[in-house]
């Protein structure tokens, strides 16, 4: 299983720079774990950015994808990932979750590209 990070889902449902780096790995639903977060995240920027039939389009592709709850355990464990790494909630969600499951994350987002469960996708 992978995790692709918002930016990925974003690249490739608004058709961006890079979408075609994207593309393989959110082609089959069937490999990839969604953390909740993401799915929060995609629908805000796509209602925010491109309508709400649009978000929810994206959003019921996404959900074809196994989605991973955040409960206590997953929260405390995001919690000591984000003061250890320093990093924003929502990466140590996605983090968490990533080590919870022994998932690989894929993502352009720089303040993930040195963990090590990440491949990470330069913006430029």
């Amino acid at each position: 299983m992978i995790i692709v990070d918002s930016c990925g889902w974003l690249e490739w449902f608004t058709d961006g720079k890079l979408a075609d780096r994207y593309k393989d790995y959110l082609a089959n639903t069937d490999n990839i774990l969604i953390p909740a977060i993401i799915l929060y995240e995609v629908y805000k920027v796509l209602k925010r950015e491109a309508g709400e039939e649009k978000a929810l389009l994206a959003t019921g592709y996404m959900q074809q994808a196994t989605l991973a709850p955040f409960d206590d355990t997953l929260a405390l464990a995001a919690a000591d990932i984000a003061l250890q790494e320093k990093l924003a909630m929502a990466d140590a969600i996605i983090l968490a979750t990533a080590q919870a499951e022994g998932c690989q994350i894929i993502s352009s987002d720089a303040d993930l590209k040195d963990q090590a469960n990440v491949k990470y996708i330069p913006k430029g």
